[in-house]
C-alpha cells in the first residue's frame, strides 16, 4: 500500500477515481487481469467523433493503451506506440488509445501537439479502465485476433517498446 501511495503522489492532479484505484490495488499484478481470458468489450466515442467498439477489431491483434494527460510517461511513450501502429498496420495490428482524463481538453489540446495515427478514445467516466482493472498509468493490454488478453504491461520504462514489438511480432504471426 504505501509504494501504492508513493507512486500516486508524484501526481498533483491524478484523478481521483484513479487514484483509489492505484490505492486499492497495492501491487501492480494485483490488479492485472487474467491473460488468456476474453477482453471485456467496450464502446467509446473518438477523437473523431465516432463511436468505436473494440469487438469491431475481431481478427486485429489490438494495444489498448490507457494514459492521462497529466502522466509523463504516457507522454514519453506515445510517439514510440504510434510508431509500432505504422510498422505493423498493414500486419493486422492497430492501437486503441484511451484517454482516462475526467475533462478531455488537455488530452486534445496535448494531441494536437504530439498527432497520433491511431485512435483516441475517451473514458471520462472510467467505465473501461475499471472493466480492466487499470491501477497505473499507463497501462497496456495486447489483445490477440481471437479477443482474448495475452500480455499486460503496467506503467512504462525506457526500453519497453522493444518487448511489445516482440509481443506484437508473436501475436501478428500467429
Amino acid at each position: 500500500m504505501d509504494r501504492a501511495i508513493k507512486r500516486a503522489s508524484r501526481f498533483k492532479t491524478v484523478p481521483t477515481t484513479l487514484l483509489l484505484m492505484s490505492l486499492m490495488a497495492a501491487g501492480a499484478n494485483a490488479a492485472q487481469l487474467a491473460t488468456d481470458t476474453p477482453a471485456p468489450d467496450f464502446t467509446l466515442k473518438s477523437s473523431s467523433g465516432e463511436n468505436l467498439k473494440l469487438s469491431e477489431y475481431r481478427g486485429n491483434v489490438v494495444m489498448i493503451n490507457f494514459w492521462a494527460s497529466w502522466c509523463a510517461p504516457c507522454r514519453q511513450e506515445m510517439p514510440l506506440i504510434d510508431a509500432l501502429h505504422q510498422r505493423y498496420e498493414k500486419l493486422g495490428f492497430t492501437v486503441l488509445g484511451i484517454n482516462v482524463d475526467s475533462d478531455s481538453s488537455a488530452a486534445i489540446k496535448w494531441l494536437k501537439e504530439q498527432p497520433v495515427s491511431f485512435p483516441i478514445l475517451f473514458d471520462s467516466e472510467n467505465s473501461v479502465s475499471q472493466g480492466y482493472q487499470v491501477a497505473a498509468m499507463p497501462s497496456t493490454v495486447m489483445v490477440d485476433r481471437d479477443g482474448k488478453i495475452r500480455f499486460t504491461h503496467l506503467g512504462y520504462q525506457p526500453g519497453l517498446e522493444a518487448e511489445y514489438q516482440q509481443q506484437i511480432r508473436t501475436l501478428v504471426a500467429e
